[in-house]
């Protein structure tokens, strides 16, 4: 079943386009690399996939809706449930604890044992016991093994990872290559934009832009 479907999609900022006619589908439960050199559109490529940009011309099919407006209310309710995202970043609350930032998945979840939730998905992701430890504590390969926690746990059927492996060590790199797996085990449609020839060769098959 196809989950993500351009069709000529075009984006140009000023007088630079970034994305000439691209097209391309993903099926569900496929992992994708989109590789390609700095400025071919790859970020941009991927703020488009996740209702935060859209193109200039062109059609996008996400979840079988075409052309969703980006910030609508069907763009958030999509964004709530449908899609998850995984930055450099790590996008996660320094000054609170491992636990809290992980309970933020499940908090329209009821009548589940959230702690036990949350434990369970850290022993996953080889952090067992971190529940108490806040981020700042935490290194940058452990900060980004509890955002791939968070989203084991998040309602989305997509998700979309921009350059997680980038400020990793080699050690560090292989574990998350290993959790983005992971989340294509557990029914997730993984699409990770990528400098890493190794990221990509471990994916079902690679975009190039």
């Amino acid at each position: 079943m196809i989950l993500v479907e351009a069709n000529s999609i075009v984006k140009s900022y000023g007088s630079q386009k970034v994305l000439n006619g691209l097209s391309f589908n993903v099926e569900t439960n496929e992992i994708v690399a989109i590789m390609g050199k700095s400025g071919t559109g790859k970020s941009t490529l991927l703020n488009i996939l996740g209702l935060l940009d859209k193109p200039d011309h062109g059609d996008l099919t996400l979840f079988g809706l075409i052309n969703v407006r980006p910030f609508s209310s069907k763009a958030s309710n999509i964004l709530r449930n449908k899609i998850g995202f995984l930055f450099q970043n790590f996008a996660l609350i320094d000054n609170k604890t491992v636990e809290y930032n992980i309970a933020l998945a499940l908090k329209n979840r009821r009548k589940i044992n959230k702690a036990d939730v949350v434990a369970g998905a850290l022993k996953k992701v080889g952090l067992e016991g971190f529940e108490k430890k806040y981020i700042y504590q935490c290194s940058g390969g452990e900060q980004q093994r509890i955002a791939v926690a968070r989203l084991l746990l998040k309602p989305c059927e997509l998700v979309l990872a921009d350059e997680p492996t980038g400020s990793l060590d080699l050690q560090n790199r292989d574990e998350i290559i290993r959790l983005l797996l992971l989340l294509k085990e557990v029914g997730k449609t993984v699409i990770i934009v990528t400098h890493d020839p190794t990221v990509a060769s471990r994916c079902d098959r690679t975009i190039f832009l």
